[in-house]
C-alpha cells in the first residue's frame, strides 16, 4: 500500500480491508470534497454519492468533548437538527477549523472519521448504505480510502440515520 496514516493504521488494526486511492488535490477556490469527488468520479469511476465528506459538528451533550462527526455525501448538505436529533442533543453547528484540527488531528480537507485522535460519536448518512463501498478521506488531502458502509460503522462505532438536507 505505502501510505501510512492513522486512519490506515486503524483499519489495518481491526483487520478491516480497505483500499487506497491516491490523487492531486488541484484547488480552484472549490471544496475539498468536490475535488475528491472530481477525480474519483473520472479515476476510478464511482458515483459522486459514494465519496464521502467528514464535517466535524458543535454538539453540546454528545460525548465528553461537546464534539461529534457526521458523515454524508459530498454533493449532499447536513441536516444540523437531524444530525443533533440522531446524537441526542436538539442541534448541531459546524466546529471551528482550529478545534477541528485540534480534536481529530487531521487537517481540514484531510479529516477522517477514522482514526480520529479522539473517538468522537459519529453518524453516517443512511444513503451511504445503499452503496457496496464508499470513499472517505484517508487522513490527507488528496487520499481517499474505499472500504464497505458496514466496515465504517463498524471500525466508527457510527449510528446510521437520515442527516442530509
Amino acid at each position: 500500500m505505502g501510505v501510512s496514516t492513522p486512519a490506515t493504521a486503524a483499519l489495518e488494526a481491526a483487520g478491516i480491508a480497505f483500499a487506497v486511492h491516491r490523487y492531486r488535490p488541484v484547488m480552484s477556490g472549490r471544496s475539498f470534497g468536490d475535488d475528491a469527488v472530481d477525480h474519483m468520479t473520472r479515476d476510478i469511476g464511482v458515483d459522486e454519492e459514494q465519496v464521502l465528506k467528514t464535517l466535524v459538528v458543535s454538539a453540546p451533550g454528545a460525548g465528553r468533548t461537546g464534539l461529534a462527526v457526521a458523515v454524508l455525501a459530498v454533493p449532499r448538505r447536513m441536516a444540523p437538527k437531524a444530525v443533533g436529533a440522531a446524537l441526542g442533543v436538539p442541534r448541531v453547528d459546524m466546529a471551528e477549523a482550529a478545534v477541528v484540527t485540534r480534536s481529530t488531528g487531521y487537517v481540514l480537507g484531510g479529516v477522517s472519521p477514522i482514526g480520529q485522535r479522539r473517538a468522537l460519536p459519529t453518524v453516517l448518512d443512511e444513503t451511504a448504505t445503499l452503496f457496496p463501498t464508499v470513499l472517505c478521506s484517508g487522513g490527507r488531502r488528496g487520499l481517499e480510502i474505499e472500504l464497505s458502509p458496514a466496515d465504517l460503522v463498524a471500525v466508527t462505532g457510527a449510528v446510521v440515520a437520515d442527516i442530509s438536507a
